[in-house]
C-alpha cells in the first residue's frame, strides 16, 4: 500500500504550524463556504426529497442526474457505472485531472438511503439549523459537503491543479451480491490513488469533533441446527438426544462466554426452532411452527460481527467454527459466513492524515480532533479500499438519528466542514505523489 505518511509528516513540521496565517487561497476558500450556505441547503432539499433506497433503481438514478451538473460545472468529467448484475442503480464516477506528479485524491459517498420508497419517513423539513429527512445526514449531507468544498477551491483557485476523483456508489446501505463485483470498480479507483476521503458524517461527542481513522468490519453468520425429532418425554435421552433448540442454545452461549475480546462486537438478531423452521428469501424472518411435547429437529439462527483488523475477523470466525463443531449427543450444526464490509484497520498512514486535518483546524482557529473509537460508528465504503490507500473518515456533517425516521443533520456544522475538507485536499493537491 502506498502511503502518504512519510510525506505528510515533514510537511507538518514546515507548512503548518499551530495557529499559522491561512495562505490568500485558504481565506478565499473560508470566505466561499460561508457565503454557499443557502445555495448548499437548497440543493440538499431537493436530493432529501427524493427517495433513492437501496433498492429504488430509478430513485437513485434521479439523484445521480440532479448531481451530474453540480460535477460538469467544476469541471469534472462524469460516467455512469451500471450495477444490473448485482440488482443495484450504479456507481457515479467523476474525475478531475489536476497538475500531475501530485497526490491523487479519491474521496467516497454515495446515493443511496435505508429508505425505501414503502418506508412512511418521505418528508423533508427545515428545522432552525436543523434539515430532517431521509438520508438528510448520511449521505446526501456528506455529497453537499462535498461539492460545497470543492466549489470553495474553484473559488480560490485551488481546484484547477488537483487530481480528484469522486466516487459515489448507489449501494452503500445494502451492497450488491455477489460484494466482490459490486465493489470492484471503487477497489481499481483506489488502487490509483494516494488518499481516500470518506465523507460520511462527523462524529460530535459532548461537543468535540472526532476523525476516524477506523472503522471496523461488518460480517453476516447464518447457524443452523438439526436434531432428531420425538416426543418430549425422550429429551436428553440416549436415542433421541438434546434437540435443535438445545444445540442452537449451546452454540448461542458459547459465542457469549468465549469470543469476547477487545474492539469485537457480534450478535443473534434473528432465531427459531421447531418441528419445522424456514428462513424468508431476505433472510429477515424466520418462520416456525412445533408443539411442546415435540423434540425439535431443526433451529436457525442469524446475526452478525465486527472486527477491527482482519486477523481480528479471521481469528473469530476460526472460533465461532470450533464451537459449532463442537455438537450435543445427536445432533448435528453448521454455520455460513455471508460478504460484507472488510475493516478499515488504524494504520500510521490514516493517523497521519488526521494529523493534516488538525493542522487545518488550527489554522481555522478550530479544536484538534482526536481519533474516533472505531466502536463508535458502523462499516462503510472506505473500508473495501482501505488495504490499498490511506483514508480518513468522517468529512461529512453532524446529525443525529441516522437510519431512523428521526434522522437530523446539523446545519450548522456544514461551514467548518466544507472549510476543513476544501484546505485539507488543497493542501494535499499541492504535495507531490509518493512513489509507487
Amino acid at each position: 500500500m502506498r502511503s502518504l505518511s512519510l510525506i505528510i509528516a515533514p510537511l507538518l513540521l514546515v507548512a503548518a504550524p499551530a495557529h499559522a496565517e491561512l495562505a490568500p487561497a485558504e481565506k478565499r476558500m473560508v470566505s466561499a463556504a460561508d457565503a454557499g450556505s443557502e445555495r448548499d441547503i437548497a440543493l440538499l432539499e431537493r436530493l432529501v426529497a427524493q427517495n433513492s433506497g437501496t433498492r429504488n433503481v430509478e430513485g437513485v438514478k434521479k439523484v445521480r442526474d440532479m448531481l451530474l451538473p453540480e460535477f460538469a460545472a467544476l469541471g469534472f468529467e462524469t460516467r455512469w457505472i451500471p450495477m444490473d448484475a448485482v440488482n443495484r442503480a450504479g456507481h457515479l464516477i467523476a474525475t478531475h485531472a489536476g497538475k500531475p506528479g501530485t497526490t491523487r485524491m479519491l474521496l467516497i459517498g454515495h446515493l443511496d438511503t435505508v429508505f425505501e420508497p414503502s418506508s412512511p419517513f418521505q418528508s423533508v423539513k427545515r428545522e432552525g439549523d436543523m434539515l430532517h429527512g431521509p438520508g438528510a445526514a448520511d449521505d446526501k449531507g456528506g455529497v453537499v459537503v462535498m461539492l460545497a468544498a470543492l466549489r470553495a477551491m474553484q473559488a480560490a483557485g485551488t481546484l484547477d491543479g488537483a487530481n480528484i476523483v469522486v466516487a459515489l456508489t448507489g449501494d452503500e446501505e445494502a451492497a450488491g451480491e455477489p460484494v466482490d463485483v459490486a465493489r470492484a470498480d471503487l477497489v481499481d479507483l483506489a488502487r490509483k490513488a494516494d488518499v481516500a476521503l470518506d465523507f460520511e458524517g462527523l462524529v460530535v461527542i459532548d461537543g468535540q469533533d472526532f476523525g476516524s481513522v477506523a472503522r471496523r468490519s461488518s460480517r453476516e453468520y447464518t447457524i443452523r441446527t438439526s436434531g432428531r425429532s420425538a416426543h418430549s418425554s425422550g429429551i436428553f435421552s440416549d436415542s433421541v438426544g438434546s434437540g435443535a433448540v438445545f444445540e442452537m442454545a449451546r452454540i448461542v452461549d458459547a459465542f457469549r462466554t468465549e469470543l469476547p475480546e477487545a474492539n469485537l462486537t457480534f450478535n443473534i438478531g434473528l432465531i427459531g426452532g421447531g418441528a419445522t423452521t424456514e428462513l424468508s428469501d431476505d433472510d429477515a424472518e424466520v418462520h416456525a411452527t412445533g408443539k411442546t411435547n415435540i423434540v425439535p429437529p431443526i433451529a436457525i439462527a442469524r446475526g452478525d460481527y465486527r472486527g477491527l483488523t482482519q486477523d481480528q475477523v479471521d481469528r473469530t470466525e476460526a472460533k465461532m467454527k470450533a464451537i459449532v463443531a463442537r455438537h450435543l449427543p445427536k445432533t448435528d450444526a453448521t454455520i455460513t459466513f455471508k460478504d460484507g464490509y472488510p475493516p478499515m484497520s488504524p494504520t500510521p498512514g490514516n493517523q497521519a492524515l488526521l494529523d493534516r486535518l488538525n493542522a487545518v483546524n488550527a489554522d481555522l482557529g478550530l479544536d484538534a480532533m482526536p481519533a474516533l473509537d472505531p466502536l463508535k460508528r458502523g462499516a462503510g465504503d472506505i473500508s473495501f479500499v482501505a488495504k490499498y490507500v490511506d483514508g480518513l473518515a468522517g468529512l461529512g456533517p453532524s446529525s443525529s438519528g441516522d437510519h431512523t425516521p428521526e434522522e437530523r443533520v446539523d446545519l450548522a456544522s456544514f461551514p467548518r466542514q466544507i472549510k476543513r475538507a476544501a484546505i485539507l485536499m488543497t493542501r494535499l493537491s499541492q504535495a507531490p505523489a509518493p512513489a509507487d
